[in-house]
């Protein structure tokens, strides 16, 4: 496919991606807020100023940007940060992370990958450097950038196997975009060795900047709230599960002979859109629930926590006594161990972790992480480890030690991008 048919297809695709954004904003109004932003139209233009994008498409990406974004703010002091999201949860996870800047983070939806509406955006913010997170790669975007010599750079970039198959599909699209981006800073080599094959000139191995977000404290405040409210029940925390994996995790958890006494199951759902659907999965089998939007100061005495709020996975973390990671049990590639990790939580994770693969690897070697075939092992080994203190506490440290070995990928990467573009 090359680019003339890739914009082709984007107008022909639009009514019914306008029409499946207005469906999704029934549960979530969010899709149905900042419309034009979508389409490359924008209000009154900006006062003149330095300006660094960076893209973060939902809540996984923008807070993996936050040492990135703190670091170009305290490295450019008379710059403000274009954050360009293309979710409702990403785009309120940046306002709650960076409101105390002010005006020095500034927030826009990414327009659709057209030439006229990227043009559009373009002229508006005029960025100084366009910043795309991890798996980013908007052929139009990339090409409008060139075309007004803006750099582009590729950051905390990963490409798994099977993304790499899908892109190869794309035959000249992705390779014309790949040759145009300036530079990327890749987690892995394995990363930098796929991301090469596409034509990338430039691949630099940087790490993961997840190792280097910080817990805040007011989410760490917020954990110890939540432990008060747990009392002394063991607390098994599944978190940012996916459609198709609590109902396999509640199966599994009552067929369960050997539960702990007062044993809560915390569980987390990844979008917020599913919260009422996993309510009524869990009631369904005959579970009491509670959810965290209606805890008081009364004990949780139900048997399940229905993690119903943003921006707190963090706190659940610091509450919890283990936890498994979402994404993993069905083939859905996973979702990030780090947090957990870098909180001194033991892991526990599926067979399906293709989008975090390197990073969960080196966990489970390094004794901060189990994996699991399915369910009913999951549930067997987070009892395991909440009736022993012993392996608990050895796996929480060794957790937190292989969080910690890898911190430092912002720096190199702020190194790298003042190497390239300053």
């Amino acid at each position: 496919m090359n680019r003339p048919l890739y914009s082709f297809l984007w107008w022909l695709a639009l009514p019914l991606v306008l029409a499946r954004l207005w469906w999704r904003g029934r549960k979530e109004p969010g899709y149905r807020a900042h419309l034009g932003e979508r389409l490359g139209f924008y209000g009154a233009p900006l006062a003149p100023r330095p300006t660094f994008m960076v893209h973060a498409v939902s809540v996984g990406e923008t807070r993996a940007a936050e040492p990135l974004v703190e670091a170009l703010l305290a490295g450019w002091p008379d710059s403000r940060v274009l954050l360009t999201h293309m979710t409702p949860t990403g785009r309120a996870t940046g306002r709650a992370l960076f409101a105390r800047h002010g005006e020095r983070v500034i927030q826009s939806y990414l327009p659709y990958d057209t030439g006229f509406m990227v043009r559009r955006f373009l002229r508006h913010f005029a960025p100084r450097i366009c910043i795309l997170m991890e798996t980013e790669v908007w052929p139009n975007l990339i090409a409008g950038c060139a075309a007004q010599q803006v750099p582009v750079a590729l950051v905390n970039a990963r490409l798994s196997e099977r993304s790499l198959r899908r892109g190869q599909k794309f035959g000249g699209l992705i390779g014309e975009a790949a040759r145009a981006i300036t530079t990327v800073a890749a987690q892995t080599e394995a990363d930098a060795a796929r991301i090469r094959s596409l034509g990338a000139p430039r691949v630099a191995v940087t790490g993961s900047i997840k190792f280097d977000v910080v817990p805040p404290q007011a989410a760490l405040d917020l954990g110890a709230w939540l432990r008060t409210h747990f009392a002394n029940r063991p607390v098994l925390l599944c978190a940012s599960t996916r459609e198709g994996e609590e109902a396999l995790i509640l199966d599994a958890y009552t067929r369960l002979q050997d539960r702990p006494a007062g044993m809560l199951l915390a569980i987390v759902p990844r979008h917020p859109q599913r919260f009422d659907e996993v309510e009524q999965l869990v009631r369904a089998r005959g579970l009491s629930v509670q959810r965290r939007s209606s805890l008081a100061d009364a004990a949780v005495e139900a048997d399940v926590l229905l993690g119903d709020s943003m921006g707190e996975m963090f706190a659940y973390y610091a509450a919890c006594d283990c936890a498994y990671i979402g994404g993993s049990l069905l083939p859905l590639g996973g979702q990030n161990l780090i947090e957990a990790c870098a909180l001194g939580k033991p892991v526990i994770v599926g067979e399906h972790t293709f989008n975090f693969l390197d990073a969960t690897e080196q966990a489970v070697a390094a004794g901060a992480a189990l994996r699991v075939a399915d369910a009913d092992r999951l549930l067997q080994q987070a009892v395991r480890l909440l009736c022993d203190p012993h392996a608990r506490t050895q796996m929480g440290t060794n957790a937190a030690g292989f969080a910690s070995m890898h911190r430092g990928a912002t720096l190199r990467t702020v190194e790298l991008l003042q190497r390239e573009f300053e």
